[in-house]
């Protein structure tokens, strides 16, 4: 299939986000690149913040700024973020996005043949909940990184220290979901949630709300450490609820990163993976580099149980959308068929699915 403006082909790469003279979106660049290669907060959000301020201003005002030097009088404008607009207006382009870009010419991880196939990623998070970035701009990034389709999981209530939404947040959200799909068409923006499995093994979110979305992603996010059969019955019934369709990061690991390491959840995984085909729920492969989870034996063990799987990025920033080679790596090397990937079909086949496996 043919993907979009990045420039995904044979062999898969990167070639660069789409920036056309335009500062702004030059700004926007250097932040993407900066969150695919997990560079510090504080930098990414100096050139998202630099952006957003811009934004507001007229491209004219923009322009007679950065010929008098004014730019950095702008709260939110500092004096890299203003190099960058003024090399941008003068040559079209800048050192820094120039350097970025040529540190970004190859994905950044194998699997090259599952993401050629990917068609969407089901799990991603926006400004709503714990996200970087808003709807509008989660989305225009996966529809220019190739995707057809993307779901917005923002985190359900329970989890509030992600500031999880209430049905209520979620509802008046589903009017920007609105707005975006028509400004982005035909790319689409599906509605859809992360869902905390409790400690008795319920789901955070009411049915009538569950009922309205496009795709439910549930995940076990407290008391991880306890003992397997508790643990066990917790998964087991999360994933018999008859509205979820997708386990997300099923161990709750981290190998890696800001957050220090984790080992991962204890459970009868035969069990857990045998009620995931009973109720046709599929298993996340989650493509952040701090997760990577399932464990590659859990992997080859949700394979033979007869799991279907999605290839998820659960991206927190635009940048992130990127990583799902580190996903389809550890597919491919565990010889995941294409065709139990969820996120290879269509938008309208992915809700079938979900509808028909209900």
């Amino acid at each position: 299939m043919a993907h979009g403006r990045l420039g995904w082909g044979i062999p898969e790469h990167v070639t660069a986000l789409p920036v056309d003279g335009d500062p702004i979106a030059a700004l926007r660049a250097v932040a993407f690149y900066l969150e695919r290669e997990r560079a510090e907060t504080y930098r990414v959000k100096a050139y998202r913040s630099a952006a957003e301020r811009l934004a507001q201003l007229d491209p004219d005002e923009v322009a007679s700024r950065a010929r008098s030097g004014t730019l950095t009088e702008l709260k939110g404008v500092g004096k890299k973020t203003a190099a960058v607009v003024t090399e941008v207006l003068d040559s079209g382009t800048s050192t820094t996005l120039a350097d970025l870009e040529a540190r970004h010419t190859e994905p950044v991880a194998g699997g090259a043949g599952i993401r050629a196939a990917l068609r969407g990623d089901c799990h991603t998070h926006s400004t709503w909940s714990d996200g970087g970035s808003d709807i509008l701009e989660m989305a225009r990034t996966a529809r220019d990184l190739g995707h057809e389709w993307m779901v917005l999981t923002d985190h359900s209530e329970n989890l509030t220290v992600a500031n999880g939404l209430s049905p209520e947040r979620r509802r008046r959200q589903f009017d920007v979901i609105a707005e975006v799909n028509e400004e982005l068409a035909p790319f689409r923006l599906l509605r859809g949630i992360e869902v905390d499995i409790l400690e008795d093994g319920d789901i955070d979110a009411p049915d009538d709300l569950l009922e309205e979305l496009d795709l439910v992603v549930a995940s076990v996010h407290s008391k991880l450490r306890a003992p397997s059969e508790l643990m066990t019955a917790r998964m087991v019934a999360g994933v018999s609820h008859p509205l979820v369709d997708v386990l997300g990061h099923c161990t709750g690991r981290l190998v890696t990163g800001g957050r220090g390491t984790r080992l991962p959840s204890t459970f009868d995984a035969e069990a857990v993976f045998d009620a995931c085909v009973e109720n046709g729920v599929a298993v996340e492969i989650n493509s952040r580099p701090e997760r990577l989870d399932p464990p590659r034996p859990l992997l080859r063990q949700a394979l033979a149980a007869g799991c279907e799987f999605v290839v998820d990025t659960d991206a927190h920033a635009p940048g992130q959308l990127d990583w799902q080679p580190y996903g389809c790596e550890r597919a491919e090397e565990c010889e995941v068929p294409v065709e139990r990937i969820v996120n290879t079909r269509s938008a309208d086949d992915l809700t079938a699915w979900r509808h028909v496996t209900r």
